[in-house]
């Protein structure tokens, strides 16, 4: 049986790390969340394990998942933070981090970036080589239009680089809207070496009233675009919190999948099987 695997969820420490987004104003997320405020959930949820994803550009951010990680085994891999800006040094922590295996990859707040054309910076290209060389991969994080047609650009340049969009690069939900989403993703996934995660859809949707119908045309289409075999499920918890919650955001997703009645082996890649593959995640006891 096939592990159940979330591919994208966060912990933050307040005390620990500095996370310049997370203010105030962020309401029920701006306090620290750890493994025991998330343990009963995905007791809950039959989920076998998760894929511990950055919350800050800095290496204070990685090196507390990483500890997370080492008194938490549920963490099955980390995707962390290095300058890929300053390959040389991004080379060398790369080197240092990945003597832990589960570390799996990068990912940057490219959505912090005043930039919107960061990912396309010259500096940027023999960072991401130093993670194709090394098996690593990189979460986009594609908020706007311009983030996601960067991504074919940089699936062209990097060949050997595994790209996954984080949330399906946040389709117009709340509006009811498809372009340019929906063409942007399909040229995405054109590229083999594109991969996307259905998550953090609950809060591109109406907070209050969101239901797996809403969601339903936006992950048909990327299972049209990208077949069940490089998609992968994933709560994007603590930031569910602000519109439903970890379990809402669970069992709609079920009911978004049995809903389109997808094959067994279908099913299982979008729960756990792209995940492990991805991420390179050992085989679970």
């Amino acid at each position: 049986m096939s592990p159940i695997i979330d591919a994208h969820q966060h912990f933050w420490n307040l005390d620990r790390v500095a996370y310049p987004w997370l203010t105030p104003d962020q309401g029920p997320i701006h306090r620290t969340f750890e493994e025991g405020d998330l343990q009963a959930d995905l007791d809950a949820c039959g989920i076998d394990g998760t894929v511990l994803v950055q919350s800050a550009d800095s290496y204070a951010d990685t090196d507390y998942m990483l500890e997370v990680a080492d008194r938490w085994p549920r963490v099955r891999a980390v995707v962390g933070w290095v300058p890929l800006t300053r390959p040389d040094e991004a080379a060398q922590a790369l080197d240092r981090y990945r003597r832990d295996p589960r570390y799996a990859g990068v990912r940057h707040l490219i959505h912090d970036e005043p930039d919107p054309d960061w990912l396309l910076r010259p500096e940027l290209r023999d960072g991401l080589d130093a993670l194709a060389e090394r098996g690593l991969t990189f979460d986009v994080v594609a908020v706007l239009p311009r983030h996601l047609e960067h991504v074919p650009v940089l699936a062209e340049r990097h060949p050997g680089l595994r790209l996954v969009i984080d949330h399906l690069a946040k389709p117009p939900i709340r509006e009811r809207g498809r372009q340019p989403w929906a063409d942007l993703l399909a040229r995405a996934a054109a590229h083999p070496n594109v991969y996307a995660k259905v998550s953090g859809l609950n809060t591109a949707a109406d907070w209050e009233t969101w239901s797996a119908g809403d969601l339903r045309p936006y992950v048909e289409h990327a299972l049209e675009v990208f077949g069940a075999g490089r998609l992968m499920f994933g709560g994007d918890w603590p930031i569910s919190v602000l519109a439903g919650g970890y379990r809402k955001v669970w069992d709609e997703t079920v009911t978004l999948l049995d809903g389109l009645a997808l094959a067994p082996a279908d099913r299982a890649r979008i729960l756990g099987g792209t995940a492990v593959e991805v991420y390179r995640i050992p085989e679970i006891p």
